[in-house]
């Protein structure tokens, strides 16, 4: 470390640092960067252990194809049953077809045992593919020997056969990497099996090279063409998922604008009569004026929060407006504006009155409107009930209002129902509990229980 003398005011510090390593003596010595041809055949090596040395012997069972391919979907039901077996069925042919080629490249009991080993390491493929093609390189050592030296070095034809559709199955259920890796492994096999004892018998390599070759060129090129497949039709969904979420945003759009055109201009028509409809009669009584100003401000509201709804619908990216939301505490203007309305309510507020979470202070108020506003529209004339609760643990909640002066028998007392599909939403939002049904007075009845944890209590 060096350091450059300190003036007034700053001081500059150098600090040069250099990896050692430990040489045999002891000593240290700069460390010197890897070559990318050192990385690269560390690189390889990594990939050779994976593939071929990590779990050889795992058991990794053939999975069961679909049956939903262009063929198989015209078959039958029990046809397509045993479509879902022909991997397997043409695997096990091949195993026997090497067998058979043993067998008669052999007499007496070394046919049978080179049947054997032949047959036995295709049948691995299914349940162990990696071991399987140690098991073929092994089984062909051992043909050699039990051939006794007669034919064709180092594969007699039933272990040519045999490995060749070793190769070709376990490429198929592996990736392109690891046939690389095993054609390598066969030729370096081949190489030395001929360098020592080939000199004996005739030479077999360049055609199983050249075959396994060209079958594990097929394999490969089928992997990239499955997997460019697979990626074009992963394209393919997330397109037709961005094609229905623009769709979805331009439908929004357009009820957006028809909402606005209808709902909108009419509520601003009756908000500028109710205005304007005082100034049309002579003294008015003060009721009256009242009766239109209540009006007007009704409309007023609604519109205040149609267009934020409509914003929101209108752009997904929308951002709601700082607007206050309303809590419990504007209940009582709420109650007023209802019976203004001609609805007698009253409420009742027990247990320790404390502010409460925004979202169940919101769905609380809301809950509380809708059930007032049913009543207003299915029970006209009835008087109606709010009881608020504050309990350990949440909010307890009941609306209940009695059946109208004149009700109707066959007449429902709270609508079709979607009020109360609207309330049941926020409450399953809120993780809460609702109950609705008639009285016993032919009334109708909300009762409803929002928790509060005691973490959002103390925030």
């Amino acid at each position: 470390m060096t350091t450059a003398p300190p003036s007034p005011a700053y001081l500059f510090t150098v600090t040069e640092t250099t990896q050692t390593h430990e040489t045999p003596d002891g000593a240290h010595s700069p460390h010197t960067p890897r070559s990318p041809e050192y990385r690269a055949a560390v690189n390889a090596l990594h990939g050779l252990r994976q593939d071929l040395f990590h779990d050889a012997f795992a058991y990794r069972p053939l999975p069961r194809p679909t049956v939903d391919g262009p063929l198989t979907r015209r078959l039958s039901g029990r046809m397509r049953q045993y479509a879902a077996w022909t991997p397997r069925a043409a695997v096990a042919a091949a195993g026997l077809l090497a067998m058979l080629v043993a067998w008669t490249g052999d007499d007496g009991p070394a046919a049978l045992v080179a049947g054997l080993l032949a047959l036995a390491p295709v049948l691995l493929t299914l349940a162990r593919p990696v071991g399987a093609f140690w098991l073929s390189l092994l089984a062909t050592s051992v043909s050699g020997v039990v051939a006794g030296g007669s034919g064709d070095w180092p594969w007699t034809p039933g272990s040519f056969v045999s490995h060749l559709t070793v190769l070709t199955v376990v490429a198929v259920r592996t990736r392109p990497r690891t046939a690389a890796w095993m054609w390598l492994l066969t030729a370096t096999y081949a190489s030395f099996a001929e360098g020592v004892f080939g000199y004996h018998f005739g030479n077999d390599s360049a055609p199983m090279l050249v075959l396994s070759a060209f079958a594990l060129l097929a394999v490969t090129v089928w992997h990239i063409r499955r997997n460019a497949a697979q990626e074009v039709t992963a394209q393919q969904t997330e397109t037709a998922h961005e094609r229905s979420r623009r769709t979805l945003l331009e439908e929004r759009t357009t009820i957006a604008r028809e909402l606005h055109d209808v709902v909108a201009h009419h509520m601003s028509v009756v908000a500028i009569q109710a205005e304007a409809a005082p100034y049309r009669v002579d003294n008015p009584p003060p009721e009256l004026e009242k009766a239109f100003a209540t009006i007007r401000e009704n409309a007023v509201a609604a519109l205040t929060e149609l267009r934020r709804v409509l914003g929101v619908v209108r752009a997904e990216d929308y951002e709601a407006p700082d607007a206050p939301q309303p809590t419990l505490a504007d209940l009582d203007a709420l109650l007023a504006n209802v019976r203004e309305a001609g609805l007698t309510v009253d409420k009742v507020v027990t247990g320790a009155v404390r502010e409460l979470p925004q979202g169940v202070e919101l769905s609380a108020y809301r809950i509380v409107q809708e059930a007032l506003s049913n009543t207003l529209r299915h029970a006209p004339g009835a008087s109606a009930r709010v009881e608020i609760g504050y309990v350990l643990g949440g909010l307890g909640l009941r609306i209940v209002n009695g059946p109208p002066p004149q009700a109707d028998p066959g007449r429902s007392t709270h609508g079709a129902g979607h009020g109360i599909t609207g309330m049941r939403e926020r409450v399953s939002m809120l993780n809460g509990e609702m109950t609705a049904g008639d009285g016993d007075d032919g009334g109708y009845e909300v009762t409803v229980f929002l928790p509060v944890a005691a973490a959002e209590e103390a925030a």
